[in-house]
């Protein structure tokens, strides 16, 4: 048996990596970037801080990113001849950022990109290239090779390919020093549940294990802290790296974790943080995946300082809620009427392919009732 093993752009990583775009918009022969981003980091002046001048700047991307953002943002790169893409922000616009820069040389629509619908065979090299400089240490967007949009009839779905990997990943910690408490614990909770997840996954790569381990034992030391003083840039950098290593392992596929954080977040007018479901569910997952997955667990429970994987629910409970984030999905309002198709939406998910223990919708369903 072969194993592909892939890894996977080029990465500028560490305290003033942002000063290195002028020298990287050359190389790439970039004259009219369309800059990719979100309202919130436009207040904060977020984007003055790349040191380039784009041809157009795109603000409208939600917290969870929709297929009208893509085609809104297609449309500009296309009226103000746009040469190329960077993307500064979370997950959400550089997700986006991965899908306009898709239909710009390949036929709308959208979904028929989505992995669940076949979609990674028609998904070519021929596309613009694409910066990607993560504000947030969480999503692993900026290595990733999928990109989850909220389709134009509430699906979110993941388009996913090698070809959609940003050409060049800027991760300079100092961009993540004015995020908030609350937001430093959801994404870095999220940068946890890829670690944990990963290493679980049934795909076979024992390169994205070390590195996910890795990862998870940069993040559990750091985060706490980085929530504690958003001004550590040492802490910082460590969950930046948990972040970014967290991403250079979905290689291996996700899990159930991810089935039901996907389609939970699509819930409309809730526009719930990705990273939150996460936390909420990691404790719940391990206890499903506990006996398919023994070995791996264990692995964890040492790297995170536990004598035995029947502590690690009970530790990751604690730890969320030691970070300031709900460990119950009522505390984010969700109701059992949020709740309906969910389970069934779940078992359609790409992640649920790779999960250590066999999904069943009656069991999607029991977990949903559990985090409730």
């Amino acid at each position: 048996m072969s194993t592909l093993i892939q890894y996977l752009t080029t990465i500028h990583f560490g305290t003033g990596a942002i000063q290195q775009i002028p020298s990287l918009l050359a190389e790439h022969s970039i004259r009219r970037p369309l800059l990719v981003t979100d309202r919130a980091l436009v207040e904060l002046g977020m984007p003055a801080r790349v040191p380039m001048l784009p041809a157009a700047v795109f603000a409208e991307v939600s917290t969870n990113p929709t297929e009208q953002s893509v085609l809104d943002g297609l449309e500009m790169y296309r009226a103000h001849q746009c040469d190329s893409i960077v993307a500064i922000g979370g997950g959400s616009p550089i997700d986006c950022a991965k899908c306009i820069g898709l239909l710009v040389n390949h036929p709308q629509p959208l979904e028929q990109y989505a992995v669940i619908r076949g979609g990674m065979a028609k998904i070519s090299a021929n596309k613009p290239p694409l910066i990607a400089i993560p504000t947030t240490a969480g999503t692993g967007s900026e290595v990733g090779r999928a990109a989850l949009i909220t389709m134009a009839n509430g699906e979110k779905l993941g388009v996913i390919s090698p070809h959609l990997i940003p050409t060049v990943a800027i991760c300079d910690p100092e961009l993540t020093l004015e995020l908030p408490a609350r937001l430093t614990a959801a994404t870095g909770m999220d940068a946890i549940s890829h670690c944990v997840e990963t290493f679980c996954s049934i795909r076979d790569n024992p390169v994205a294990d070390a590195i996910a381990i890795d990862g998870l034992v940069r993040g559990i030391r750091s985060l706490r802290h980085a929530v504690e003083n958003g001004t550590d840039i040492f802490h910082r950098r460590e969950v930046m790296m948990a972040s970014l290593q967290g991403g250079l392992t979905f290689q291996k596929g996700l899990g159930m974790i991810h089935s039901l954080s996907h389609p939970l977040g699509a819930v409309p007018r809730k526009q719930l943080h990705h990273g939150t479901l996460n936390a909420i569910f990691l404790p719940h997952v391990l206890r499903y995946n506990a006996k398919a997955a023994a070995e791996k667990m264990q692995r964890i429970a040492h790297g995170v300082g536990l004598r035995t994987a029947d502590e690690l629910p009970d530790f990751f409970t604690s730890y969320v809620r030691d970070i300031g984030l709900p460990t119950r999905l009522s505390e984010l309002h969700v109701t059992l009427t949020d709740l309906d198709g969910i389970a069934a939406a779940a078992m359609r998910d790409h992640s649920t392919a790779s999960n250590p223990r066999t999904m069943c919708e009656s069991d999607c369903d029991a977990l949903l009732q559990i985090a409730l």
